[in-house]
Order: structure tokens, then C-alpha cells, then sequence
């Protein structure tokens, strides 16, 4: 025997004359009964358990992470673009013969008709503006007023369809529409009267007085955007161009388009219609900042829970090792009789990528199920935790979001089969390149 017999043992004539088909049945047969083979017989089922749970929690992490996540950006976008204008057009400001600097648009109507001609624009509204204080029931507050038509109210989505309405918007030319927060603020409901006063009031002979008057309030609306029903009250038009000494004229004309997303795709078209001496300011131009501070959190949880799945991956890896080490008898014998490298490192492959598939599609079920009803989970949460969980003055909208999105949920499953995959092929192939011989010599 020559002096290098041992050492080409694996290349000599008890290797198989032909090459089996990559994860042949027995291959599969192999791994299976390895995986649910007892710590007794060399086996390592309880860290193969451990394995799943640990990959199933992680990828049920991440998704339920990224739904809630959606779900937030979802939500933040929806009441912005639905409860205020996708883009406000204004005057570029004109000097009057006082000193005062005005933005008024006198012709607005004109200009309207020329913003809502742009293809893809949904409506262009006139409106007046102000910021005045707002009593009712011994209270006070600070509120914003905006002067709108019956009609134009009713085309902006979240007031055509509220979270909450109470009383009748069809008398909107009767009174006033407030939002939910400021009506809790007032201590005010449908049919009560409440004063605003402006310090921009009537002009007399020893100055400026203050403008008090008393509306009714016929209608309360919650958008479920906390800053919006905390200040906002809507006023007729007309009656906003006399209380705010805007005779003839408007303050801006607010714009929504069809795809409020590729708003940039519209700003040079609406500065073409509308004419010179306009400025344009964007939903993104207002909430850019924002959007941009959730995307950077959205990767930076991203990266986080990664990670975690990292973590619940390298079980499989020690789980593998130690499986290998049980085996190596086996291992031997596999391939005493034929078997190749490739074989043994695809059963091993098998044992991991197993766990890791497992893991993973019952992380992903776990994962929607949680997305989907949220509701019930955070109600649970929420009794539990004797209530008060949800804060909107804290977080600006009404309700827990979750929102299930394909790419999220590819995401998650393909980095989770990534890392299972990625972690078995260490262990896998130190189990292919094991020496039959040593494998044997003790045995």
C-alpha cells in the first residue's frame, strides 16, 4: 500500500463511477431522518426546535416591523394629501400704499379656472386663511380658519369621508365645521355657538379693534390626524372674505391632483397656466422633512431586525456543527460506499436550509396575521395595559396602522432565506471534506 493510500481514499476506487443527480431522493431521505433524529442517536432535535422558533420569531419581527412602518407612512401621507391641498398656489406679494406686504389674489377666480384646466389637476379651490382665537363653554383656543365654498369643501376626501362626522355638513352655509380636537378643547357640540376673535378687526379712528363674532357650529369632523382636528375650523367663503377684511379678493388658491406622489411632474405645468408672479409650495415642500426622517428610520429598523435574523440564523450554524460532529460515523460510512462530497455537503445543506425555510414561512404567517388584525391585537394590549397605550397628541393620528406590503414581506423572506442558506454552507461543507479514514479509525 503506498505511503499516500490513506490520504486519496476519498478519490479511489470505492468512489462512485457516475454522479448522482444534485438532491437525489435519498439525499432528502438522509436529512430528513437526521433532523428528527433524537440527542440519543446523535441527533439534535431539540436545538433544531430552537432553530425554528428562533428564525419564525425574528422574520415575524421584521414583517410586523415594516407593516406597522407602512402603515404609519401610509397613514401620515393619506391625511396629509387627503385633508389638505396637494400644492398651494400663491402671490408672489405686492407693496401696498401703507407698507404692508399683501399675497392676496385678486383675481382668482380667473386663475382658478386656469389651474383646474392642467391635465391631471382635480380641483383648484379659493380660499382665505386667518389664525384667530376661538371661545365657547369659558374655554379658549388657538385655532386656524380656513374660508371655503360648500361645494369645494366636499370635494376634499378625509372631510367627504371623516373618521367621525357629527351634524350636518349640507348647512355648512349656516355656521362653521371644526375639527373633533377643537370641539373636545371648547367644550362645544352640534348647535352651540362659539366666537372667534381676530386682532385684525374693524379700523376706527383710534386703530384697529378686534373682530368678535358668533357662529354656530354645524358640523364636527375627525380626519385622524391629530394636528389638523386640534386647529382646524372651515368657514364659508364669503363670509371668511368679510370677516378677514378680504374683500374681493383670496389668499391662495389650494390645488389637488390626481397623483399626488409625482407632484414635482406638476409644478411647471401649474406655473405655466396660472401665470406670472405666482409661487408654488408643495405637500413635500411642507412635510419633506418628515417623510424623509421616516424613510431613514424605516432602514435604520430595517438594518436592526436584520441583524436579529442574523442572530436567530447562527443557531442553525451550531446547530449544524454539532450535528456534524454526531455524525461523523455516518459520515464515514456514506462514504465508504459511494457517496461524494457533493452529496454529503447537500444533506447537511438540507438539514439547515430546512430549519430555515420552516422558520421563515411561519414567521411570515404569523407576521400577516398580525398586520392584518392589528386591531384586536392592540385592543388586547390596550386592556391589558389598563388603556391609554396610544397617545394621538403624541403620534398625530387616531389608531395603531399596519399596512402589508409585497416588497416588505419579499423583503423579510428572502434576507431571512438568505442568511439560512448563507449560515449552512460553513458546516455543510466541513462535513463534506471530512476524511472517511479518521471518520472510521476510532470506530
Amino acid at each position: 500500500m503506498s505511503p499516500n493510500s490513506q490520504t486519496d481514499y476519498s478519490h479511489n476506487a470505492y468512489a462512485p463511477s457516475g454522479r448522482t443527480a444534485p438532491f437525489a431522493r435519498f439525499e432528502w431521505m438522509i436529512a430528513w431522518r437526521y433532523l428528527r433524529a433524537r440527542r440519543s442517536e446523535g441527533g439534535i432535535s431539540v436545538m433544531t426546535l430552537i432553530s425554528l422558533i428562533g428564525i419564525a420569531l425574528a422574520v415575524f419581527a421584521l414583517i410586523a416591523t415594516l407593516a406597522v412602518r407602512a402603515g404609519f407612512r401610509f397613514e401620515f401621507v393619506d391625511t396629509i394629501v387627503g385633508a389638505n391641498a396637494h400644492v398651494e398656489v400663491t402671490s408672489v406679494g405686492q407693496v401696498l400704499p401703507n407698507g404692508q406686504l399683501t399675497r392676496t389674489l385678486a383675481d382668482y377666480e380667473a386663475i382658478a379656472a386656469q389651474l383646474a384646466a392642467v391635465p391631471g389637476v382635480v380641483r383648484a379651490t379659493p380660499v382665505i386663511k386667518g389664525q384667530v382665537m376661538a371661545a365657547g363653554s369659558g374655554r379658549n383656543a388657538g385655532v386656524e380658519v380656513i374660508g371655503i365654498t360648500a361645494s369645494d369643501l366636499a370635494t376634499i376626501p378625509r372631510l367627504a369621508e371623516p373618521e367621525l362626522s357629527l351634524g350636518d355638513r349640507d348647512r355648512f352655509d349656516e355656521g362653521l365645521a371644526i375639527g373633533s380636537g377643537v370641539a373636545r378643547q371648547l367644550g362645544v357640540g352640534v348647535g352651540d355657538r362659539i366666537r372667534l376673535i381676530s386682532p385684525n378687526g374693524v379700523q376706527t379712528a383710534f386703530g384697529t379693534s378686534p373682530r368678535v363674532k358668533a357662529y354656530e357650529v354645524v358640523h364636527i369632523f375627525q380626519v385622524g390626524r391629530w394636528d389638523i382636528d386640534r386647529v382646524r375650523v372651515y368657514m364659508p367663503f364669503a363670509e371668511a372674505q368679510a370677516y378677514f377684511n378680504r374683500a374681493q379678493v383670496a389668499d391662495a388658491i389650494e390645488v389637488a391632483v390626481i397623483e399626488p406622489e409625482r407632484i414635482d411632474d406638476f409644478t411647471l405645468p401649474l406655473l405655466s397656466a396660472g401665470g406670472e408672479d405666482l409661487l408654488l409650495w408643495t405637500w413635500k415642500d411642507s412635510s419633506g422633512a418628515f417623510l424623509r426622517a421616516l424613510q431613514m428610520e424605516d432602514n435604520i429598523m430595517f438594518v436592526i431586525l436584520s441583524i436579529l435574523v442574523l442572530i436567530a440564523a447562527l443557531n442553525i450554524t451550531s446547530g449544524l456543527i454539532m450535528l456534524v460532529k454526531n455524525k461523523g460515523r455516518d459520515i464515514g460510512i456514506l462514504r465508504t460506499v459511494g457517496l461524494s462530497e457533493g452529496s454529503i455537503l447537500r444533506i447537511f445543506f438540507i438539514c439547515g436550509a430546512s430549519v430555515g425555510v420552516v422558520g421563515t414561512a411561519i414567521g411570515v404567517v404569523l407576521g400577516c396575521l398580525f398586520a392584518i388584525y392589528i386591531d384586536p391585537v392592540f385592543n388586547l394590549v390596550n386592556a391589558v395595559a389598563g388603556g391609554g397605550v396610544w397617545d394621538p397628541s403624541i403620534r398625530y393620528i387616531s389608531a395603531l396602522p399596519a399596512r402589508l406590503e409585497l416588497g416588505d414581506v419579499l423583503s423579510a423572506v428572502a434576507l431571512s432565506l438568505t442568511l439560512s442558506f448563507g449560515v449552512t454552507i460553513f458546516p455543510a461543507r466541513r462535513a463534506a471534506r471530512m476524511n472517511p479514514v479518521e471518520a472510521l479509525r476510532y470506530e
